[in-house]
C-alpha cells in the first residue's frame, strides 16, 4: 500500500500516459484528438493546483494525522489537508485525457479513485478533501475544455507548429 500512497508512483503512471498519448493514434485525425486532450489535461493540471493552493491559502485544516493518532506510511505534509491538491490533480487529468479517449481515461479515473483512497487509508486526508479535491479537478478540466473550443483556431496552431518543430 505504501506504493500507491507515496508522491510518486501514481502520479508517474500519469505522466507516463500523457507522455505516450501525445504520439499515440493509428492516423492523423485521431493523434491530434490525444494531443488535444493532452493540451486540455496539462492546462487544467495548472489551473486546478492553483486554485487549490489558494484554497488553502484562506482556509487551513488540519491532516487527520495531527488531530488523530496514527502511523503514517510516509512523511509528515504540513499543508492544509482541504482540499486533496492530488485528487485535483490527477481527476484533472483524467477529466481531460477522457475528451480524446474513454478508454485510457476511464483507466485513469480509476486509478485516481485508487490514489484517493489510499490518501485517505494513509492518514494524510479526510474522504471530504479528497472528493473537494476531485469536484475541483473534472470542473477546471470540464471548464478548460470549453476554452479550448473558444479559442480555437488557437489550439490549432499550437498543434501544426509542434508539428513543425517535430515535437508532435
Amino acid at each position: 500500500m505504501a506504493v500507491l500512497v507515496s508522491d510518486y508512483f501514481i502520479p508517474a503512471i500519469f505522466a507516463l500516459v500523457l507522455f505516450s498519448l501525445w504520439f499515440a493514434g493509428r492516423d492523423r485525425v485521431e493523434r491530434e484528438a490525444h494531443q488535444r486532450a493532452v493540451g486540455i489535461s496539462m492546462t487544467a493540471l495548472g489551473i486546478a493546483n492553483l486554485a487549490v493552493q489558494v484554497i488553502n491559502s484562506v482556509y487551513f485544516r488540519p491532516r487527520p494525522f495531527v488531530q488523530y493518532e496514527l502511523d503514517l506510511l510516509f512523511y509528515r505534509p504540513t499543508d492544509s489537508s482541504f482540499p486533496a491538491n492530488p485528487a485535483a490533480l490527477t481527476f484533472a487529468i483524467a477529466t481531460g485525457v477522457w475528451g480524446g479517449n474513454r478508454r485510457v481515461g476511464a483507466a485513469l479515473y480509476a486509478l485516481a479513485v485508487l490514489y484517493g483512497l489510499s490518501r485517505v487509508y494513509a492518514g494524510v486526508f479526510y474522504p471530504s478533501d479528497i472528493l473537494a479535491g476531485a469536484a475541483i479537478g473534472v470542473v477546471v478540466a470540464l471548464l478548460v475544455s470549453k476554452l479550448f473550443l473558444l479559442l480555437e483556431p488557437l489550439p490549432t496552431i499550437v498543434l501544426r507548429l509542434a508539428r513543425r518543430l517535430y515535437l508532435a
